[in-house]
């Protein structure tokens, strides 16, 4: 089974870090959750984005998430693949430069890089996704574009495989995300 690193952080989306860690888990495979400023056994706060009417989504307080790895410790070639959920915490993710260390040695190496929904501006900060076709939360297309992807306008229970990257709108998307995540592998 693979070894599988998940970079993750506050205010995450809760469904896309619970259910693919969970779901991934469940089939076998070695699932590392870390946060940069956080170790093995902190919780990160997560949240729940939902459409309630509004021009955009709302936000809600979610489930606590241990960390099970200390991100001080991730060496990108012990790792088959790479997750990277959505939510608010790519938008600071990004900024920190072993996190976008880690994304790039993961596209040098050709190993499997899965992102959900913002989860995409991650790979958009690292600039590993030129001439790739990516898709992300609608919201990140001018991102995707500006980085030299391809942004690709799905249903929010599709995905597509571009090479080594699986991407998709949002969690809905899960059953197709991990089914083209794990065919990889």
């Amino acid at each position: 089974m693979a070894k599988i690193l998940m970079i993750t952080g506050d205010f995450v989306e809760d469904y896309e870090n619970m259910v693919p860690f969970q779901a991934l888990l469940a089939m076998g495979h070695q699932v590392d959750a870390v946060c940069p400023g956080k170790g093995k056994n902190d919780s990160i706060a997560t949240c729940i984005h939902d459409f309630e009417g509004h021009q955009t989504y709302t936000e809600k307080r979610g489930h606590n998430f241990t960390l099970n790895a200390e991100f001080d410790q991730v060496a990108a070639s012990e790792y088959d693949a790479l997750y990277l959920p959505g939510g608010r915490a790519p938008e600071y993710l990004r900024l920190d430069n072993k996190v976008l260390a880690i994304i790039k040695a993961f596209a040098a190496s050709n190993k499997p890089i899965a992102a959900v929904c913002h989860g995409a501006q991650l790979l958009t900060a690292a600039n590993v996704i030129e001439g790739k076709k990516i898709s992300a939360y609608p919201a990140c297309a001018p991102e995707v574009r500006q980085a030299g992807g391809e942004y690709v306008d799905l249903q929010m229970d599709e995905a597509i495989t571009d090479g080594k990257f699986v991407t998709a709108p949002a969690w809905p998307a899960h059953p197709a995300l991990l089914r083209q995540l794990v065919a990889l592998l």
